[in-house]
């Protein structure tokens, strides 16, 4: 049985990690905190936990063998390299970090320490994901040319579990927006299914419409667009933003030399081929959760096998730093108007 400890005990907590976590059969919560100390007690209560009164603490039990990260961005490298060093195996929610040199440092512990070190892009676990994968590395539409991705909602607005403080609108806390919060995932997901490293970044991120409580416009950015270029010479686009104020979009298209794949376009289909002989081939796996449709995301699953199975995540650390890399690649071109190379690994 794997004791877990969950810091951060707000909507990504609540809705994912906390409820997986009571799921599985190899875990037990057995400790969480939160900056609000009510809301840790009313966790504990609900999954007879212990509530902590703050993380140090937490990570000095002997008893836990691993923790979830889920505070607020600017907190995820300071928690997870205590957590590392105090012999805790650590799942860290995304983005991973708020600099590159904080997720090296991640990365850099985790080796010292010899415990692993797992990053919540969840994308990859979809069952549409998967086959769309299995299907790619078969040639089902050839060699692929180029891509669009994009991954769209209302804002964290109407996740939060309070909407009137938003940390994520707050540029100490958050770091970044769109970019980070959904890019990141569409960013980690590209590489998944072309197999393939992103090498240049041309990138345009805007503040569009988000307002803090005071009525200005939010220090982070509610929209983002990237052109990506791969290591093998794929160009495609990949658009994240906090300002669709209708359906969610989450949503993939890539374009091969035999034909065309979307993913998650179509309500039924999750996936469709348009063949270039015009036919196409319809699969239906899963259907892509939303804000208001929440599904179980297999990230607590993964991970609790790894720990469960002495074994390195697929989604570790290491790997986690090939897609904060072209984030941060984003940022420098949105900042600078030119192109830019990934950090050299």
């Amino acid at each position: 049985m794997i004791k877990v400890g969950v810091i951060g005990c707000g909507k990504i907590a609540q809705v994912r990690h906390l409820p997986e976590y009571a799921e599985n059969k190899d875990a037990e919560i057995a400790a969480v905190f939160d900056l609000c100390r009510e809301r840790a007690e009313e966790v504990a209560a609900r999954y007879g936990a212990r509530a902590y009164d703050s993380y140090s603490e937490l990570l000095a039990d002997p008893d836990i063998d691993a923790v979830s990260v889920c505070a607020a961005n600017a907190a995820h490298c300071e928690i997870t390299v205590a957590a590392l060093r105090a012999g805790k195996h650590v799942l860290c929610e995304k983005p991973m970090a708020i600099t590159l040199e904080e997720c090296e440092r991640m990365v850099e512990t985790a080796k010292e320490t010899g415990k692993y070190l797992m990053v919540g892009h969840n994308q990859r676990l979809t069952k549409a994901h998967a086959k769309a994968k299995e299907l790619l590395g078969k040639g089902e539409i050839g060699s692929i040319l180029t891509f669009r991705t994009a991954f769209g909602h209302s804002g964290p607005e109407t996740w939060a579990i309070d909407s009137k403080s938003i940390w994520f609108f707050d540029k100490k806390m958050a770091a970044f927006g769109a970019m980070a919060d959904l890019g990141i995932h569409k960013t980690d997901l590209i590489q998944y299914l072309t197999g393939r490293r992103i090498e240049e970044v041309m990138a345009v991120t805007a503040t569009l419409d988000k307002q803090d409580a005071s009525g200005k416009k939010i220090g982070v950015d509610d929209n983002s667009v990237c052109i990506y270029k791969m290591d093998n010479g794929i160009v495609g686009t990949m658009t994240a933003s906090w300002t669709n104020y209708g359906a969610e979009e989450n949503w993939t298209v890539l374009y091969g030399t035999e034909g065309v794949m979307h993913i998650y376009e179509d309500p039924k289909y999750s996936i469709i081929i348009e063949k270039k002989d015009g036919s196409r081939v319809y699969y239906q796996a899963d259907q892509i959760q939303t804000n208001t449709s929440q599904t179980k995301s297999g990230i607590i699953d993964a991970w609790i096998s790894c720990l469960t199975e002495g074994r390195e995540p697929e989604i570790s650390g290491e790997e986690a730093l090939w897609a904060m890399r072209a984030v941060f690649a984003a940022l420098e071109s949105a900042e600078t108007g030119k192109a830019v190379k990934t950090a050299p690994h």
